[in-house]
């Protein structure tokens, strides 16, 4: 019961640092060493790469770039590697891997998961894919297909001997709980236990966004310029400690660490795995010493016979730019010279019978502009904008026609055009996203290690548990007597925010209990969605975390899209618990 793993992440997405790898290996004194790269659009992306060559289609650099700098080192140290990085094409993936170890003179046994690539299947029961959220049929024409695989293939890859395990579309948290399935034996009924291994999960799978990276107390961070990549000692009882690399520049405290397990979350009671429905309303911090967070408290059910499918599809064409403007009243140059732009385009389609655009968004970036009706009077008097645009068209060349119609405001507008951010644009392509459930019955997972085919069927869950009422957090009445001042939710709480689909959550976690009762009475979902009135287009939702004396806002059609589906400059409501930040919460003098 004393055994613990330790698991460093070294990737929060495709694209994330060269160097982080190499920090965990000569740092971290790890067992493991993770990766997660993939997203919705990442395997569209992987999805055209494959169609133009077989070999291609899994996350290229993890072999170039990471495993070319540290395999070496791992197997030396016998540090096991789990990565995504497989995308839509798992075997090409291996076989890159075993072509590494050959050119370095590497003895590992590299192991697959796969099956999670639904693209072109046609037995599949479509009528009853819908998506999710707005019923929605299944759109006919896909760019990707896949269903969001467990963790138990994993861990089955890894007791067949496998060294490294690279896989298709898995859940982001089952590249941990693999490793703890196979080192503490949890069983698949052991739902606490897998709850809070894939609350490790959940914590460190964004890389530094747990030790410093998107901090609310950013200034507190040492070193940015060498962040911390994220270190969890897993315990057998489930329980685990995040911490940093020793001499790193990041950070773990109960605020960095509280505000990731509150990212990207809908109902903290109801968040659902393939392995495990997971119940994270009353799971407790604890610093238990300098860059040391202890997480304990995750509880679990049974999950149910479905895996979550997320398909992408074009719709249609966009493209997005910006120009920058100087000078006295910008923001009225740059309004009025992207309103004539959008003007003239339009008369020109109308006369030649091209349909219209589907959407415009004009934004002015350095005038508040993504704050709304909340943007301070000082911004809208700025002497410099960013004028940026996005717009959605079925039809390429007419976007292709604006783009290039727009270089005419240099002689031909207002005064104080300085350039186009970027340079000319071109179109592309704007992907949606369906996400829809199907039974796991219909999917069958392949686990290869080298050659042999280690696994080959279905992974089934039958049972399934009722959802978890709401929680209510028990606070006292806020005190009202006695002198009053407004200070911001900065002051009293962290906050951060992310995306799902077109929906948005905003976590905020109180910096002292004693902040609770000011934060419940007067941040109500209500406030919230008063708040963002100018971009929400659905309702706002408040979840109540007992155990971290936190809130969940989930805000429905809050982001355009969302995504690549987007045109706004903030696509995926990364900004939204900053601005959150700013708004006023009365309590009594001194109490800040």
């Amino acid at each position: 019961m004393s055994k613990t793993i330790r698991i460093g992440c070294a990737a929060g997405f495709y694209g994330d640092s060269q160097l982080s790898a190499r920090q965990l290996v000569d740092k971290g004194n790890i067992d493991y060493l993770v990766f997660d790269y993939l997203a919705e659009i990442t395997m569209a992306i992987l999805a055209k790469q494959k169609a133009k060559d077989d070999n291609m289609g899994f996350a290229l650099d993890f072999v170039t770039v990471a495993m070319k700098d540290v395999l070496a080192d791992c197997a030396a140290k016998g540090i096991k590697v789990v990565a995504n990085a497989g995308g839509v094409n798992v075997p090409a993936c291996i076989a890159a891997l075993e072509q590494l170890c050959r050119s370095q003179n590497l003895d590992l046994k590299i192991g697959g998961v796969y099956g999670d690539d639904l693209l072109g299947r046609e037995d599949l029961p479509v009528a009853e894919m819908v998506e999710n959220q707005t019923g929605e049929a299944l759109p006919g024409k896909l760019a990707s297909m896949n269903a969001y695989l467990g963790a138990r293939p994993i861990a089955d890859a890894l007791a067949a001997g496998a060294d490294v395990v690279v896989t298709g579309r898995v859940v982001d948290s089952a590249v941990m709980l693999g490793p703890l399935l196979h080192e503490f034996g949890w069983g698949e009924a052991d739902y606490d236990l897998l709850a809070q291994g894939s609350l490790c999960g959940h914590v460190i799978e964004c890389g530094a966004q747990c030790t410093g990276g998107n901090y609310t107390d950013w200034h507190t961070v040492p070193d940015f310029s060498d962040i911390s990549y994220p270190i969890a000692e897993v315990s057998a009882d489930g329980s685990f400690v995040i911490s940093i690399p020793e001499g790193s520049g990041g950070l773990a405290t109960v605020g960095s660490v509280g505000e990731q397990i509150l990212y990207e979350i809908g109902d903290p009671g109801n968040y659902l795995l393939p392995d495990v429905a997971c119940d994270f309303s009353n799971v407790q911090l604890e610093q238990v010493g300098v860059d040391q967070v202890r997480v304990s408290g995750a509880r679990g059910r049974a999950p149910g016979n479905r895996y979550k499918v997320c398909a992408t599809w074009r719709d249609g064409f966009q493209i997005k730019g910006c120009i920058m403007i100087g000078g006295l009243r910008a923001l009225d140059k740059a309004r009025t010279a992207l309103e004539a732009w959008v003007k003239r385009v339009r008369d020109h389609y109308a006369a030649n019978g091209i349909p219209d655009f589907r959407e415009v968004n004009l934004e002015y970036l350095g005038a508040e502009h993504t704050f709304g009706p909340h943007a301070t009077s000082a911004a809208r008097g700025t002497r410099e904008v960013v004028a940026k645009f996005g717009l959605h068209h079925d039809d390429p060349a007419a976007l292709q026609f604006a783009a290039n119609e727009m270089v005419y405001l240099g002689t031909s507008g207002v005064p104080g055009f300085y350039g186009l951010g970027g340079g000319r644009v071109r179109p592309g392509a704007l992907m949606r996203v369906h996400s829809t459930l199907i039974d796991k019955s219909f999917i069958t997972v392949t686990v290869q290690v080298g050659e042999a085919l280690i696994a080959e069927h279905p992974y089934l869950t039958e049972t399934e548990s009722e959802p978890v009422p709401k929680y209510r957090l028990a606070v006292d009445e806020p005190d009202s007597s006695g002198d009053t001042v407004q200070v911001s939710l900065e002051q009293l709480a962290f906050a951060r925010s992310g995306d799902k689909g077109n929906n948005a959550n905003i976590g905020v976690l109180a910096r002292d209990a004693a902040y609770l009762p000011y934060i419940h009475r007067q941040l109500t979902a209500q406030a919230v969605e008063d708040y963002f009135s100018y971009l929400v287009q659905g309702e706002v939702e408040r979840f109540e975390l007992p155990g971290m004396g936190a809130f969940n806002f989930f805000l429905t059609e809050a982001l355009g899209g969302g995504g690549a589906a987007s045109v706004r400059t903030d696509a995926q409501g990364k900004s939204m618990a900053q601005q959150l930040l700013s708004i006023e919460i009365t309590v009594p003098a001194g109490l800040v």
